[in-house]
């Protein structure tokens, strides 16, 4: 899996501690396809994500654009239990 320079950035930031809380939600969903992750809407703002085997059902911040710490932690965890780190 070939990374560009924007998605492994992003990757980065994903697992940068202290987690950072101005990361847009945009920018996270597009590195789930770019690492290959199947997406799709569920209720309201929900959205599944099912990559490497590994299912998980996120919420899309509205109305603000970025998504909290709490988010961003819990696609660190579903990143790792997926098999990818910052590393590879």
């Amino acid at each position: 899996m070939k990374l560009s320079g924007k998605h492994r950035k992003m990757l980065a930031t994903v697992f940068a501690d202290p987690i950072r809380s101005n990361v847009k939600w945009s920018e996270v969903e597009g590195l789930l396809r770019a690492l290959g992750a199947d997406l799709s809407g569920g209720r309201g703002s929900r959205i599944r994500v099912h990559l490497h085997g590994v299912r998980a059902v996120f919420h899309r911040p509205h109305p603000q654009p970025e998504t909290d710490k709490g988010a961003l932690r819990s696609v660190r965890r579903f990143l790792s239990e997926a098999g990818v780190n910052p590393e590879k």
